[in-house]
């Protein structure tokens, strides 16, 4: 009887902690995966943290600390100085786009626009979703590509899929 009440137990737990999980917001899924650590950090600097725990939904396209640290140390830090707030929002809004972009959704876009998708950014600015290779990329303003590495990091509201490459827009 203990043994079939600890299993119970446990089944009841481990559902009750993947409810949970699924529940939290993009933030708390970022602030949750230390691979994302920088990108909180630049969050917060930005003032962005707030937004993003809002209804949404939005599809973020998420760098991760690896993705971060391709950027020269010296611009990174500058960036996340007060006096550059609207300046690192910029960059971060341009990872965000308006609605629940799963996976399937993103494919589907890709063969109906032949291999290429346009998407308008928070920021407003045009990012380019592309099959490259046999592989997701996006292509930014600036003509740099970033990997799509992993995707449908669900949240309660929205969606993330991880980045190796910060996106930078005009």
């Amino acid at each position: 009887m203990k043994k079939l009440v600890l299993i119970f137990t446990i089944i009841l737990s481990f559902g009750i902690s993947n409810n949970v999980a699924a529940q939290g917001t993009i933030v708390d899924v970022a602030v949750g995966n230390e691979d994302f650590s920088t990108l909180v950090v630049a969050l917060k600097a930005a003032d962005l943290v707030s937004a993003l725990q809002g209804d949404g939904p939005f599809t973020v396209f998420a760098p991760t600390n690896d993705a971060f640290a391709k950027i020269d140390s010296a611009t990174l830090s500058s960036l996340l100085e007060e006096k550059n707030q609207k300046a690192l929002a910029n960059i971060l809004t341009y990872h965000v786009i308006p609605g629940n972009l799963m996976a399937a959704d993103v494919v589907a876009a890709l063969k109906k626009g032949k291999g290429k998708v346009e998407l308008k950014a928070l920021n407003g600015q045009m990012i380019i979703v592309m099959e490259k290779d046999g592989k997701i990329w996006l292509k930014d303003t600036n003509g740099n590509y970033s990997e799509i590495v992993a995707t449908d990091v669900k949240a309660s509201n929205g969606v993330i899929h991880v980045i190796d490459t910060v996106v930078m827009p005009k």
